[in-house]
């Protein structure tokens, strides 16, 4: 991170300053005004906000508490150790992300003067943009996105380990750049950086770290979306149940009773939408896109298409590729 931006984040606040004078606990008015520690928005931004950040309050435990926006935590410098719903332990490593929907409790062990994590204050609107910057209906989009809304089912709590990953990194440092500096057209400029930053994170499923046993069936259904992106032309759900070594049957019950659609309905949307890919960025063919994309009868893959898209593949070709 830069140096003077660091810096900046680094500086002693009042409530810090006030913990190392002696006071043994946050200050409870700073976050909300009800009796419930639930942190509210409307303490954290300011009106007509959707986002804003605020650097982790360090020196003291911060007692368990909820949110009723989306919280992302990115930890700038040194690490951070979370207890999220009571039992699981995430320890936040410098450049990495935590995501927490409003459902998640979290409380954090005391951090030092170098564990300087930045959080960042979200309302769900604010992700409007991003969410069309990703890729139509992919289904780790629709994971990463379940994961972002209010009563979501699926999880909590998203970790990334991506400090390897220096896009991610360039990005969210711009993010709080601008943040810090409330840079003029800043909501516009970062709500298109957070769609940026949806669809790198999209592609680093295999950097999601669950830490508690507890999550094996959050273990198993990522597992299985990511079967699925990799192996969609060839996969099915017989060795996705060998690769997880349960039973077909239990596997399916688990995707439909998480994600709401069954294995073949998650195959097929990522096969059309491959198809659709290659039909706006290719001069394929479209019989060579269906075998591509793991079919070998035309014409129920032109039936599919047309129920999906309403179009047939030679109109969507038409209308979705611009001529240069």
């Amino acid at each position: 991170m830069n140096k003077e931006l660091l810096e900046q984040l680094k500086m002693i606040s009042d409530e810090e300053q006030a913990i190392l004078d002696g006071k043994n606990d946050i200050q409870k008015e700073l976050y909300t005004s009800q009796k419930d520690f639930i942190i509210d928005s409307k303490k954290m931004l300011e009106k007509g906000k959707l986002i804003d950040i605020r650097p982790h309050t360090r020196f003291v435990h911060f007692p368990k508490h909820r949110h009723n926006y989306v919280e992302i935590i990115y930890m700038c410098s040194g690490s951070t150790t979370h207890i999220i719903n009571g039992h699981n332990t995430v320890k936040l490593e410098t450049g990495e992300l935590l995501f927490l929907n409003q459902n998640a409790t979290q409380e954090i062990l005391p951090a030092g003067e170098n564990d300087v994590a930045v959080n960042f204050i979200v309302l769900p609107e604010f992700f409007d943009r991003a969410f069309l910057m990703m890729e139509d209906e992919s289904v780790l989009q629709d994971f990463l996105v379940g994961s972002l809304k209010e009563n979501s089912g699926l999880v909590d709590y998203l970790h990334f380990q991506v400090k390897d990953v220096l896009p991610v990194q360039n990005l969210v440092e711009n993010m709080i750049y601008s943040l810090v500096n409330k840079q003029t057209g800043y909501r516009n400029i970062n709500q298109t950086t957070m769609g940026l930053l949806f669809i790198l994170l999209q592609h680093q499923s295999d950097k999601i770290k669950r830490d508690d046993s507890s999550n094996y069936e959050q273990g198993l259904i990522l597992t299985a979306l990511k079967y699925i992106e990799d192996n969609y032309k060839t996969a099915t759900l017989e060795e996705l149940s060998s690769l997880t070594g349960l039973p077909a049957y239990s596997v399916s019950k688990l995707i439909k009773r998480h994600t709401g659609s069954t294995f073949k309905s998650l195959l097929q949307i990522k096969r059309l939408n491959q198809s659709a890919f290659l039909l706006t960025t290719t001069g394929l063919a479209v019989e060579t896109i269906i075998t591509l994309v793991g079919y070998d009868n035309t014409s129920y893959f032109h039936r599919i298409f047309k129920a999906h898209f309403q179009m047939t593949p030679k109109a969507y070709r038409i209308t979705n590729t611009f001529s240069t």
